[in-house]
């Protein structure tokens, strides 16, 4: 079986060689470098299956690291940083970040997190959909199941896998209202432990399929219930 190749990027050479370690025993190939211009190097080198990468670095730092993976893949990222505070791992979670571990962090948890990342993105990427529609369509809003592209009036919509998985499930059932742990458990497939990361999720969907997100007309929520895209 291929090894899966993670690419740990991080200034603290100790961090990433405690993460290395860990990594190799859990049978995965393991890439590093130690700030954002040598990770985008490799990235555009090599085959990389996930990117675990801190937020403050030297030279380019992870936000704008993050920016400019996100316009051409979809693989799983996992922001590490020292900052704590709510509304940076909000800005993690916007720009792309599929999970968000703050230091100092268990090297166990976060091989879990590795672990749970991979299994999603590879169920998304190798699941046959059965499904009678290849393409999900409301009001110009066209969702294609087999290429995973979204369009908007004709104009192609960059979205990430979870993005994807969420507009399928509402878009595959147009005026049914999921709450945040229900769309947390179909997704993510698992129980809800923070309904917060539906609802980022959520607004980073507004923002790129509305006109104005605080006034949506595909993607709504219904207040104390859940969210809906109405038919």
């Amino acid at each position: 079986m291929e090894k899966d190749t993670i690419l740990v990027v991080d200034d603290d050479k100790e961090i990433v060689q405690s993460i290395e370690i860990y990594l190799e025993s859990e049978n995965m190939n393991i890439l590093k470098a130690y700030d954002g211009i040598e990770c985008l190097n490799i990235f555009n080198k090599e085959k990389i299956d996930m990117i675990i990468i801190d937020v403050m670095m030297p030279n380019l730092d992870g936000i704008r690291t993050v920016k400019k993976i996100r316009e051409n893949s979809n693989i799983p990222i996992i922001f590490l940083s020292a900052k704590s505070e709510e509304m940076d791992k909000i800005l993690g979670l916007n720009i792309g970040a599929d999970d968000y571990m703050t230091k100092p962090f268990s090297i166990l948890e976060l091989v879990a997190r590795i672990k749970s990342n991979m299994r999603r993105y590879k169920t998304l990427l190798g699941k046959e959909i059965k499904t009678e529609k290849e393409i999900l369509e409301v009001r110009g809003l066209e969702l294609n199941i087999f290429s995973k592209e979204l369009k908007l009036n004709g104009e192609n919509i960059k979205i990430t896998p979870i993005e994807f998985k969420i507009l399928k499930l509402l878009m595959s059932n147009l005026n049914r209202v999921f709450s945040s742990d229900e769309i947390y458990e179909r997704v993510w497939n698992e129980r809800c432990i923070n309904s917060d990361t539906v609802m980022v999720h959520i607004r980073r969907i507004r923002e790129k399929i509305e006109v104005n997100p605080k006034n949506p007309i595909y993607l709504k929520v219904v207040w104390g219930s859940g969210y809906k895209i109405e038919r």
